[in-house]
């Protein structure tokens, strides 16, 4: 077929490289977000999937908005069979829906009908969940609610952040949405219809969510640092200044602590919660670099009584 790729961030290119290495289908041009400014220096930069394209040949086509009449003639010059999409960061008008004769199929990070919409990863690490996936189905111009042509499942390890889950995800869905793409063109998929049980909603989490809740059970707390790794990161406040939280483990040991109480050692530290301590790992004060808890704590030199949180 020949194919028109959708996608912008890092996360896509796995599945870029996966349609350029099977060599079955032309892809006619890509197609992704406009640059963005990047850097001290506030540079624009061109997104990941439009540097991968423009080192293999490919036209790349960045729409400020995929309504656009320019990006929308185009498209229709190109003529494509089927586009592939993941994560292009905007939603698709009817008029460019209509292009393709097989539609536009997504890769979406979760197995659907779960957490459809922006943050699927996080929110899986967030709730507990032992085991996600992903899904590619064709767009409808309501969310993530196209009928289903294939799943890969992965299991969500105990000490999974989102971007190590994530990154995972990607290898395994570009596998998955290169062998849709050959199924379509051959005819031996079709898309079933999602259930209609079990539907939950993934919204971007966002820095306000991210907000370390002290008196969480240390079982919550650890899902939220780890959902919120690497973006948009745990964080508490200390000394009324705002602390990065990047790793903690749950210590079941220690249930001396109340929320958000300090105890520190020459080699850890331990923060107290709703249930029992977790111990903080890696955090990044206001301004500094990461670096391991016990040393940041030798820094400032915690008083008793001192504690995180509002």
């Amino acid at each position: 077929m020949k194919l028109v790729f959708a996608g912008t961030p890092e996360v896509a290119v796995p599945a870029l490289d996966a349609l350029i290495a099977s060599g079955r289908h032309e892809i006619a041009a890509v197609v992704t977000r406009p640059d963005a400014a990047a850097g001290r220096g506030r540079h624009l930069v061109a997104s990941p999937v439009a540097q991968r394209a423009e080192e293999a040949g490919i036209e790349v086509l960045k729409p400020a908005r995929p309504r656009d009449e320019d990006f929308l003639g185009r498209l229709s010059e190109i003529g494509p069979d089927c586009c592939p999409v993941v994560a292009y960061g905007a939603l698709l008008p009817r008029t460019a829906l209509d292009v393709p004769a097989h539609g536009w199929v997504n890769l979406h990070f979760s197995l659907l009908p779960a957490w459809r919409g922006a943050a699927p990863v996080q929110h899986a690490v967030l709730a507990g969940d032992e085991v996600t996936g992903a899904t590619t189905f064709l767009i409808e111009e309501s969310l993530d609610s196209g009928p289903v042509y294939g799943v890969v499942t992965e299991n969500v390890r105990p000490t999974d952040t989102s971007g190590d889950l994530l990154t995972r995800l990607a290898f395994a869905g570009a596998g998955l949405l290169a062998a849709t793409m050959d199924g379509i063109e051959d005819g031996t998929l079709k898309a079933v219809p999602q259930a209609t049980e079990g539907v939950t909603y993934a919204s971007k989490i966002n820095v306000e969510d991210a907000e370390i809740d002290w008196s969480a059970p240390a079982l919550r707390v650890d899902r939220l640092v780890r959902a919120c790794t690497p973006a948009p990161g745990a964080w508490t406040v200390f000394r009324g200044e705002r602390l990065k939280v990047m790793s903690v483990t749950p210590a079941g040991d220690r249930a001396d602590l109340g929320p958000g109480d300090l105890a520190a050692t020459k080699k850890a530290v331990h923060a107290g919660t709703g249930s029992h301590a977790v111990e903080l790992q890696w955090v990044q004060p206001q301004g500094k670099k990461p670096m391991p808890a016990a040393d940041w704590a030798r820094g400032v030199r915690i008083a008793g009584g001192e504690k995180l949180g509002g």
